[in-house]
């Protein structure tokens, strides 16, 4: 599965911006999907997690209430909508796949087999 995500950019606290990640390879809707992202000198961290049937969602909880998470299994694309932007949320974000044989998710990092590029995310006050 190769992932390319995009939708980032500058944006004033408040803002919304929708970030996608477009998956080709494998069948897209057998892997459960995730988004992490990495501020500048810190780790990367979970934001966000979905089922491969998107029934499932989990989100961190400093996003909880300001982002969704979704899937559009038939264009092979992953979304994350970002409301509200805070500048703490400012990051490189990167979506990522994981097999799985049932309605899974995973916020764990290590779990996750194939990751996207990454997309910078700036939001200023």
């Amino acid at each position: 599965v190769q992932l390319v995500e995009s939708g980032g950019g500058l944006v004033q606290a408040g803002g919304s911006l929708r970030l996608s990640c477009a998956a080709s390879g494998r069948a897209f809707r057998s892997y459960a999907m995730g988004w992490f992202r990495q501020a500048p000198g810190k780790e990367r961290a979970f934001v966000a997690a979905i089922t491969w049937s998107g029934n499932n969602t989990y989100l961190a909880h400093s996003v909880k209430g300001r982002f969704t998470i979704s899937r559009d299994n038939a264009k092979n694309t992953g979304y994350l909508q970002m409301n509200s932007l805070k500048p703490e949320d400012t990051a490189v974000y990167h979506c990522a796949a994981v097999y799985t044989l049932g309605d899974s998710y995973s916020r764990w990092e290590y779990e996750y087999d194939y990751w996207g590029q990454g997309t910078q995310v700036t939001v200023s006050s």
